[in-house]
């Protein structure tokens, strides 16, 4: 089967450091991190007490009030960033030219509708069955974006959900890519969105000792590859790109921010959280992209790192670049993009695979904030604290996560 060429052709985004394409781009490229005190819930009594958290969002700029009372959090930012995408591409405008069948939805997040699970579960536990409302199920479940993206746009191509942790949205984009390529669909509307900076979810990851503690500076507790870095701050957010088949695009004359030429996914088969010391399944997915993308390591110009500063991961991955790139690997840059936005679970991938395409656009590589002094092991050029003027004609992302599941994208600079 001869496999179509996928570009990208829209991008939405809800961020800690933007909520806008334009706005958030801007903050990564000059290094402003978007931590700060945690707000949406009191937070006092916990070790971890700052989070990535959206400032700059209106919903009412997307969804009617009845609208967004029926909706998780996670939705709203999933559904707005669709829907900036969309119009970002140009898909809804008037004589826009693309068929509903062919156009479709693969949207995941990592947990979903935590918050109005909380909050249901209160209610019940004061009034009783009466108590929980009839949109509770629905306003939760991760599906859901995609499901209301379809329906207020029409769309009614393939409609999918993928829940894999840290791993959910790359593995969206990865999967809607190759329906485009098997003749599936012609457009599908691809990401993650995420809203877990909740009472429950904060004490489940303290208790997993899994979060930063640096609850004094919280600009500076998302620390990659720094020999201080003690572990991840937590985000909320979403991103959503447009992948389209490249003849299609041209016949409609779309923009092309780039093209998506490699997939790659793995399993550790390790353990529940921790990733094997010698990131044995992060370098197989690695691999397994490029050799879809038919191009040799050293083709690569740029890696936006998983990189959560946590540990264990960020050796993990800096161990599994060698492997992969060899002698490339000390020369290729590596930065985490986390550094200043935190990590937004299911939606980091999103986030991550725009930061990386427009990267590729502007010819500008991302810097890791906070990284005073590596740690024991991590050695690659991790473009520390300030961002770096440098061609890019290639370009991976790298989203793994809890369960040892491992996702990485190959974006190419588009040239017809």
């Amino acid at each position: 089967m001869s496999q179509r060429r996928v570009v990208v052709t829209g991008m939405g985004i809800v961020s800690p450091v933007g909520s806008t394409v334009d706005s958030a781009w801007e903050a990564i490229c000059n290094g402003r991190s978007g931590i700060r005190a945690i707000t949406s819930f009191d937070a006092q009594q916990m070790k971890t007490r700052i989070a990535g958290e959206v400032i700059d969002f209106d919903v009412a700029d997307y969804l009617t009030p009845r609208e967004a009372k029926r909706m998780d959090n996670f939705v709203h930012y999933g559904f707005s960033a669709g829907a900036d995408a969309l119009a970002n591409a140009g898909l809804l405008d008037e004589n826009s030219r693309h068929d509903p069948e062919r156009t479709g939805c693969a949207i995941g997040a990592g947990i979903g509708g935590l918050a109005t699970i909380e909050k249901t579960t209160e209610a019940y536990l004061k009034g009783g069955p009466r108590k929980v409302g009839p949109f509770f199920i629905p306003g939760s479940i991760i599906n859901m974006i995609g499901g209301y993206l379809s329906i207020r746009y029409n769309l009614k191509g393939p409609n999918i959900a993928i829940v894999s942790a840290c791993s959910s949205a790359t593995h969206s984009m990865g999967t809607a890519a190759r329906m485009i390529q098997y003749g599936e669909a012609d457009i599908m509307v691809a990401g993650g969105a995420e809203f877990a900076t909740t009472p429950t979810s904060v004490s489940g990851f303290i208790s997993a000792r899994a979060m930063s503690t640096r609850n004094d500076a919280p600009e500076q507790a998302s620390r990659p590859w720094d020999e201080e870095r003690d572990g991840f701050v937590l985000s909320n957010g979403a991103g959503i790109v447009i992948l389209e088949e490249l003849e299609h695009a041209k016949r409609r004359g779309a923009a092309i921010y780039g093209e998506l030429i490699g997939y790659g996914m793995s399993a550790d088969a390790s353990h529940m959280t921790a990733p094997p010391d010698d990131g044995e399944g992060a370098a197989r997915c690695m691999q397994i992209a490029l050799n879809d993308a038919k191009i040799d390591p050293q083709d690569v110009g740029y890696i936006n790192a998983h990189g959560t500063s946590t540990p264990l991961g960020d050796l993990a991955e800096s161990i599994a670049v060698k492997t992969v790139f060899g002698s490339h690997a000390l020369t290729v840059p590596v930065s985490s993009t986390k550094s200043m936005t935190g990590h937004l679970l299911g939606a980091a991938g999103g986030v991550e695979a725009i930061f990386s395409l427009l990267a590729i656009r502007d010819s500008i590589i991302p810097p890791t904030i906070n990284l005073d002094k590596p740690g024991a092991g991590c050695d690659l050029d991790y473009v520390p604290n300030t961002a770096r003027e440098q061609d890019i004609d290639i370009a991976i992302s790298n989203s793994f996560g809890f369960g040892g599941t491992n996702s990485s994208l190959v974006f190419r600079k588009f040239t017809d």
